[in-house]
């Protein structure tokens, strides 16, 4: 009643869908579930990742309606994806793949649980469901930490400070629970630094966190998990990435769950749902994974950006409010809406003879899911890794329930067909229940399906009215920064990529300029990718040719301190450093540049300014054709430079270094 009540007030809905036939039948094999022998593994849930990063940055600039019916299809149960975790990055102000995400401590001094979208997010999610497991995860790390050293291990102590203030921070703050806390993404772990975390936050009575070590590979954790008994005893998960759906023996060895804790990263066309559908099964089949986590949870970032469009949705344009509920919503909701953490695996081998694989679990009350699955390979590749060839053939199934699932009568079915074919796929349809007959039953599975067949009559296919028709970016875009309480740090629609660009209140402003956007970052971060030297917010569109960007600068670094504005701007995310595009640099020395990239090393253009630090000024950049021209207080400073490459790119601000310095009354058009 819950669901339905809040559908209506969406104007969403929910249902059954159509019925569906079943297909022809070639192979034949027969299939027995039976608990009577105990149980497989305990099932940990179906997640997605936000972060890693600012993947849902544009999310939080959505209006309502549309704002809350994306997050509707991700985390409210029975009404799509149903997510059981959320796993999200601990922002440390460096680049993470597709921008920065702020640290609640920029310095050493500094803490703000405020900053960023990560904490509403997790909210959001938990109002949906109160029952979502919460992850945290740090890609990057404010330089404080390092004490100028690119490592977050040589002090181990001050590192284990940081994360236990955030998950303090999300209790107090936002009364969140964090549940599982991760130690470096993709990165080396450090024995003596897991020691000392788990010793942390015992100390500050969080015993419940659990510790998921060390999203990376299987190896080398699980050997040195096998040698150190005292490290065997703190590390709670072993957490792999993109595992191909299988595991190695040591992994099996430590006896310590084992997740795929970031996976799929895959386009989310219906490839991207066959690659997801085959490894939510096949994960566990072929590598005792009970949880699969996937990368990203919503695609909330300019598309051009790395890995666009990998997200299990797409709400990539908060200035139309346009969305589209992809394929892999539908595919994650075949498990998430007839499981739950804590519902065990049954021990079966798994594989179908015609190719393909089955999961069963049960909740221990009675309660059954079957999910199926018969994805080719052609039709079910992930971005990584490679995928060896693997036949799915046509095949009639017939499943025997035993011991305490011998009196079940009827099961539910719900089913999904990917038409690579016909380009006309049918998702998450309800289709007639199965009749079991003294203990069995037969499905004929056609491929590139995926079959729910359960005891529970929970499942609802919920839809929304279709959101608004895409549009581009705006033509003509302004933004003063005049907002006394906002409710992000961030000014919509600009995408950080090296430094943290944050709303700001200028005290001792007379008056123009009293709300500002400010750059915040004034050390390189300990770094997960390769950011640049200098530091760059992007906004717009990047299919833009011609255009003139104005902005209002404020240089604070009187000693070698500059800013820029840019427009043509090619590239952004773990490509940062190679952003091509026309840069109009202005230097508390006086002086000016123009240049091609972002490094400032193809100089088109230099001279004298009159520029100086503490002092406002209005810089104008036009780009036209082949030919582009600047402006400084709305007077002429050089013309008729020729620009030769990108011929398109996104417009941008940013600063020389990693330094203080603000900007105001952004226009672009």
């Amino acid at each position: 009643a819950a669901v339905l009540w809040s559908c209506l007030l969406l104007g969403c809905s929910c249902g059954s869908g159509s019925l569906g036939v079943g297909a022809a039948a070639i192979a034949t094999a027969t299939y027995v579930l039976d608990d009577a022998g105990g149980l497989g593994r305990q099932f940990d849930g179906i997640g997605a990742v936000s972060g890693g990063g600012a993947t849902s940055r544009l999310l939080v600039n959505y209006q309502e309606p549309y704002r809350s019916q994306i997050l509707d299809y991700l985390f409210k149960p029975n009404f799509g994806a149903s997510l059981h975790i959320l796993k999200v990055e601990i922002g440390g102000d460096g680049q993470s793949t597709d921008g920065t995400e702020p640290s609640h401590m920029h310095y050493e001094n500094d803490e703000n649980y405020f900053r960023g979208y990560e904490w509403w997010l997790m909210k959001e999610a938990k109002k949906r469901n109160p029952n979502i497991k919460m992850i945290g995860l740090p890609w990057t790390f404010p330089g404080w930490i390092g004490k100028g050293e690119n490592w977050p291990y040589d002090y181990p102590d001050v590192t284990a400070y940081y994360v236990v203030s955030w998950i303090l921070g999300a209790k107090q703050y936002h009364d969140l629970d964090i549940d599982y806390i991760g130690i470096w993404n993709e990165r080396a772990f450090n024995s003596k630094y897991i020691k000392l975390l788990r010793y942390t936050l015992d100390k500050h009575g969080l015993q419940q966190v659990r510790i998921i070590a060390s999203d990376r590979l299987w190896e080398p954790i699980s050997f040195v998990l096998l040698l150190d008994f005292e490290l065997h005893g703190v590390v709670d998960v072993i957490g792999a990435h993109y595992p191909g759906t299988k595991t190695v023996p040591n992994a099996i060895l430590t006896k310590k769950k084992l997740w795929a804790s970031e996976d799929y990263s895959t386009f989310n066309d219906e490839v991207g749902a066959g690659c997801w559908a085959r490894i939510l099964n096949q994960n566990y089949v072929n590598g005792n994974m009970t949880s699969t986590i996937a990368w990203n949870l919503v695609a909330s970032y300019y598309e051009e950006l790395p890995f666009g469009r990998c997200g299990l949705m797409t709400a990539q344009e908060p200035w139309s409010g346009h969305y589209k509920v992809e394929a892999p919503i539908w595919i994650t909701a075949h498990t998430t809406q007839f499981t739950q953490p804590g519902w065990s695996y049954l021990q079966v081998d798994g594989h179908l003879k015609g190719g393909g694989s089955f999961v069963a679990l049960t909740d221990g009350l009675g309660n059954l899911t079957i999910i199926i699955e018969t994805m080719t390979h052609n039709h079910s590749r992930c971005i990584r890794p490679p995928l060896p060839h693997f036949s799915v053939t046509p095949q009639r199934a017939t499943f025997y329930l035993k011991g305490s699932f011998y009196m079940i009568e009827t099961l539910q079915v719900w089913h999904s067909r990917l038409g690579f074919e016909s380009g006309n796929s049918s998702l998450f349809q309800q289709l007639h229940p199965v009749k079991v007959w003294r203990g069995s039953f037969s499905l004929d599975l056609n491929v590139d399906e995926v079959y729910t067949l359960t005891t529970l009559r929970t499942g609802q296919k919920c839809g929304c009215p279709e959101p608004p028709p895409p549009q581009p970016f705006p033509s003509n875009y302004k933004d003063d920064f005049n907002i006394r309480n906002p409710p992000f740090s961030e000014a919509p629609n600009f995408a950080d990529q090296t430094g943290v660009f944050e709303y700001f209140v200028n005290a001792s402003d007379p008056g123009d300029h009293v709300f500002t956007l400010r750059q915040v970052v004034v050390q390189r971060p300990i770094t997960w990718a390769s950011d640049a030297d200098q530091t760059i917010s992007l906004i717009g569109n990047f299919k833009w040719v011609n255009v003139t960007v104005t902005c209002d600068i404020y240089i604070e670094n009187a000693r070698d301190g500059g800013v820029f504005v840019a427009g043509r701007v090619n590239n952004g995310g773990i490509y940062v450093r190679r952003a091509q595009g026309v840069f109009f640099w202005v230097f508390a020395d006086g002086t000016y540049r123009v240049t091609a990239d972002l490094a400032g090393e193809e100089v088109l253009m230099k001279g004298l300014s009159g520029v100086r630090h503490n002092a406002w000024h209005t810089l104008t950049l036009n780009i036209q054709g082949t030919s582009a021209s600047g402006q400084l207080n709305g007077y002429p400073l050089w013309e008729n430079v020729t620009v030769s490459k990108p011929s398109n790119g996104w417009a941008a601000i940013g600063t020389r270094s990693f330094e203080f310095a603000q900007f105001d009354n952004f226009h672009v058009e």
